[in-house]
């Protein structure tokens, strides 16, 4: 059974947590274990986890930020409760990764902001496209991502048995 999150000292009540709380911010040392636990709770949920989630998220930084990538964060009270990851796949694109938010901070508009601080550090950092693979049960992440401009593609070979829906954003 996976490790959860604690939560203990961040309050989950909607009302008790005001929208200015909700901080966004990069990868910190020390953020890997909360990069690992928020997606191992929505991959598990969903699908189990594969090889190279395995991989990913057993190593962040040598995954993803040695590459030249980039980790993102929401917080509350200073606790990580949504992520997402930019991992390059050539100069100028990336893919948006391991978007998560814990589920007890769903359907609060984390997952919004922490994609769309994602979306303009790509523009910051000069990308010209973006890219990603998902799951057509993952209704909700699908119209997430068209929300923010992202346009589906054909399918495509992927290391990942449950992609079904690749998507692209185009600056």
């Amino acid at each position: 059974m996976p490790s959860t999150l604690a939560f203990a000292d961040v309050p989950s009540n909607q009302n008790a947590m005001p929208e200015a709380s909700i901080k966004l911010r990069p990868y910190r040392h020390g953020d890997a274990e909360a990069f690992r636990l928020l997606n191992e709770a929505w991959i598990e949920k969903y699908f189990g986890l594969e090889e190279h989630d395995h991989e990913i998220l057993g190593d962040p930084e040598g995954h993803v930020l040695a590459q030249g990538g980039h980790i993102f964060f929401a917080t509350a009270c200073g606790t990580p409760i949504g992520c997402c990851a930019l991992v390059p796949m050539e100069p100028g694109v990336y893919e948006v990764a391991k978007m998560a938010v814990a589920e007890e901070w769903q359907n609060r508009g984390i997952g919004r902001s922490v994609l769309g601080y994602t979306i303009q550090k790509a523009r910051d950092l000069g990308a010209r496209r973006l890219y990603l693979e998902t799951n057509s049960r993952l209704a909700n992440a699908i119209h997430l991502y068209a929300s923010l401009g992202f346009q589906r593609l054909p399918p495509r070979q992927s290391p990942y048995v449950r992609a079904n829906v690749f998507m692209e954003l185009v600056f």
